[in-house]
């Protein structure tokens, strides 16, 4: 099993900046690939980003690229989303997963979830 715990979400005005932190624990040898999710009250939850743990090859969203940047910290375990120029639309709960296949935007193939943790983006 993996255990994944977000945290960094809160309350920032149009413009500004978050860094999100997925830390991961358990078996984490068996992840080789963790993402970011977000899911907005009433919709669909959507991909964000994801990373390839070794190697570092990263994939994002349309909706975010050149905004957000995935990165991670391997002797930590810890996989960041910094999230710049953020929008009121990006309002969300965030989660961070993660599973043993290959790099995928598609939630159903992720095998671990974190809580999420919450952002919002003021006008």
């Amino acid at each position: 099993q993996v255990q994944l715990v977000e945290s960094g979400g809160g309350l920032v005005q149009a413009g500004g900046s978050l860094r999100l932190s997925c830390a991961a624990s358990g078996r984490t040898f068996n992840m080789y690939v963790v993402g970011w999710f977000r899911q907005a009250p009433g919709k669909e939850r959507e991909f964000v980003a994801a990373i390839r743990w070794n190697g570092g090859f990263t994939y994002y969203a349309d909706s975010v690229m050149g905004r957000f940047t995935i990165s991670r910290d391997n002797a930590k375990n810890t996989v960041y989303v910094r999230m710049n120029s953020l929008k009121p639309e990006d309002t969300a709960v965030y989660y961070c997963a993660a599973r043993s296949g290959a790099m995928s935007y598609v939630d159903v193939e992720y095998d671990y979830w974190g809580q999420g943790t919450q952002v919002t983006v003021s006008s």
